[in-house]
């Protein structure tokens, strides 16, 4: 009896750690759409330059890990009749934090990270007194990854009980809808809410993964597809951009 008893508590252990596979994605997954901000209909610009720098939190795919990054951009839109333009370049650099108590390859306080790429967005608007409401709009993002923790991940990927996603380059589309009107006597101050809702195209290595679905807090739909919700507002020459999705992406910026 005794001995049966040790072979089941044997074979449970065995099966909860093969349930604990450490999974890796790339530090910028999820992470690479931002808001782009546009003149409006009622802006005296027609186009527009935004340079803005800001701090991003998040967590990993498996919400166990946090990552931290700063980041810099520089965008340049335009307005024509019910359609608006932007496109512009930005850079990131940032630590990948590992969380709780992991024991070797894994054991490390931080891995460097940094990334450089370019971002487009388009949409259609139709303008309701002082409002816009930006319906339709398409939203695109393509980043190349640096630094020590994508050689981390190209590592962990040859050690057993461990999947990464050793991609450094991502490419994200998305679709998205947004209002942004100005206050009633002020055209100057301006508010907007945006929701987007896309994925990386490519082939994703762990996504498919039962480790990735049973680890991850987030939903099967969501490791692929990912929302964002982003608040926009503008004061004259200054603006401030609030991101919330599987992180918190604030960033504070001139319009010029």
């Amino acid at each position: 009896m005794k001995l049966k008893l040790n072979i089941l508590a044997a074979s449970l252990l065995f099966l909860l750690s093969g349930c604990e596979r450490q999974i890796y994605t790339p530090a910028l997954y999820h992470q690479d759409i931002a808001y782009q901000p546009k003149p409006a209909s009622f802006d005296s610009l027609k186009t527009a330059n935004y340079i803005s720098g800001g701090i991003n939190y998040y967590l990993d795919q498996t919400w166990s890990d946090l990552l931290v990054s700063t980041q810099f951009n520089f965008s340049r839109a335009h307005v024509f009749n019910n359609f608006n333009l932007s496109y512009g370049a930005f850079g990131v650099v940032g630590d990948y934090d590992k969380g709780g108590n992991d024991s070797s390859p894994t054991d490390f306080s931080g891995r460097f990270f940094g990334a450089v790429g370019g971002r487009a967005s388009a949409n259609l608007f139709t303008s309701y007194e002082r409002m816009d409401f930006r319906y339709l709009g398409i939203e695109m993002a393509y980043s190349h990854e640096f630094g020590s923790f994508a050689a981390f991940r190209h590592f962990l990927n040859s050690q057993p009980g461990y999947q990464a996603d050793t991609r450094t380059e991502l490419f994200t589309v998305g679709l998205s809808s947004e209002i942004i009107f100005h206050n009633q006597n002020n055209i100057n101050i301006q508010h907007g809410i945006r929701f987007f809702l896309g994925g990386t195209l490519g082939p994703n290595p762990v996504g498919d993964n039962s480790a990735y679905s049973s680890s991850s807090l987030t939903p099967q739909f969501f490791h692929d597809i990912f929302p964002k919700v982003s608040y926009f507002i503008n004061a004259k020459h200054f603006f401030g951009v609030g991101e919330f999705g599987s992180g918190i992406f604030l960033r504070a910026g001139y319009k010029f």
